[in-house]
């Protein structure tokens, strides 16, 4: 049996393009983020929404994916308390610890507040009162900002879970057997069928909040992509079709973002073809992914086990060390490259250097949502060219990496 290397490597690379939206986020004119560059530029806005049409619908994706290993040898209620550790008490901890910077800068920069740390987090951990613009989740009087990644995929693992005798039935094999058996332009255009439908029935009536309870179109196309992740597994079928394709969908990206853009530009960002456009281009450009990476990174990276490790603790670091590098580089009045170089190498440099530190120690590993020592040791992670149709028993595996 042989290593999916390409899937481990996805994963690294996927989270690392967070971190690079992220500092664009800084810098992107007329979008709201925590904080933001007195030089923020109006022309990042088209990259850094192309970007943002498929960026976290892949990591979802990967996430299904790691779902699927994990049930491999383990029962409902195992895989259930497994995955609520290491995604609850990471969420927790980074709430309380890691995010709070995050609201004092913004709420600082605002004016909402005077400059004063120890002061602010007595105040954020009794649970205010905040102004009602404060920082994004002042009304709660607490916040997770980049966290909700967390907590939207512990629900969407309960969620799977509470499903498994239905996807795990006769017809939901079949209709599993049916999706990993579509090939050409089935495979492309027949998955955006329900991403279409969510944007025609949810789209128009809840935009993104990131708040869990309000964003029933995110969830829709999250938790679609996240069962898309979890029936595709390593199938060799499915993954020798989507690497045949991968030049055709490469153009058909290319095509669907062009129609994007042009009915976009027609209709404005409310008009529901667009939209439709954008779904198709979202999936394309997933596809196009996981076939080029299948092709080309498919191999023992030197660098993939240190990332495997890395990746989730610096997920959680990674917004927080941006922010406090803001305010630390913001009163120097750097040229705006500058700046965004060293915010880049600062955060994963800092990210770095908190993690070998995490990977190091019993009691950190847990909070950061790396198993203990010697359970990673004993891991056995999946490999394999083909993948059963369906989930059965086999022998304990984890997710490629040891992920979120």
């Amino acid at each position: 049996m042989t290593r999916r290397h390409d899937i481990d490597a996805l994963r690294a690379l996927a989270f690392a393009l967070v971190i690079l939206y992220h500092v664009g986020m800084y810098y992107v004119a007329g979008w709201h983020w925590h904080v933001k560059s007195p030089d923020a530029v109006a022309w990042l806005q088209w990259p850094m929404r192309l970007v943002n049409l498929w960026r976290m619908d892949l990591v979802f994706l990967v996430s299904g994916l790691a779902i699927g290993f994990l049930r491999r040898g383990q029962g409902r209620a195992g895989l259930l308390r497994q995955r609520s550790l290491r995604l609850l008490l990471p969420l927790g901890f980074g709430m309380a610890v890691i995010v709070p910077f995050q609201p004092y800068a913004q709420a600082l920069a605002n004016g909402s507040i005077g400059p004063g740390f120890g002061d602010f987090l007595l105040r954020y951990y009794t649970g205010g009162p905040w102004p009602r613009n404060a920082f994004d989740g002042a009304q709660p009087g607490v916040t997770w900002n980049h966290l909700w990644y967390l907590a939207y995929l512990w629900v969407y693992t309960v969620l799977l879970v509470l499903l498994l005798p239905v996807l795990e039935s006769g017809p939901g094999r079949s209709l599993r057997d049916a999706f990993l058996g579509l090939r050409g332009a089935a495979l492309v255009l027949l998955p955006v069928l329900p991403l279409a439908l969510g944007s025609a029935l949810l789209w128009p009536h809840f935009p993104p909040t990131r708040d869990l309870v309000g964003d029933a179109w995110l969830h829709a196309v999250y938790f679609t992509l996240f069962v898309y992740g979890w029936w595709i597994g390593v199938d060799a079928g499915w993954w020798e079709e989507v690497t045949r394709l991968r030049w055709s969908l490469l153009g058909t990206a290319v095509v669907a973002l062009a129609l994007y853009v042009a009915l976009r530009a027609a209709g404005g960002p409310s008009f529901l073809p667009a939209r439709w456009a954008a779904d198709c281009y979202l999936w394309s450009t997933i596809l196009c992914i996981l076939g080029w990476t299948h092709r080309t990174l498919n191999r023992p990276w030197p660098w993939l086990a240190w990332a495997n490790e890395s990746v989730y603790p610096w997920y959680v670091l990674h917004q927080t060390v941006i922010i406090v590098l803001v305010s630390w580089l913001a009163p120097l009045g750097l040229r705006t490259g500058l700046e965004a170089a060293l915010l880049v190498a600062g955060t994963v440099l800092g990210c770095w250097g908190v993690t070998a530190v995490v990977r190091r120690s019993a009691w950190l590993r847990p909070l950061f949502g790396l198993r203990r020592r010697g359970a990673a040791a004993r891991a056995t992670r999946p490999t394999g060219p083909a993948r059963p149709r369906c989930p059965a028993p086999a022998s304990p595996a984890t997710p490629a990496g040891d992920s979120a």
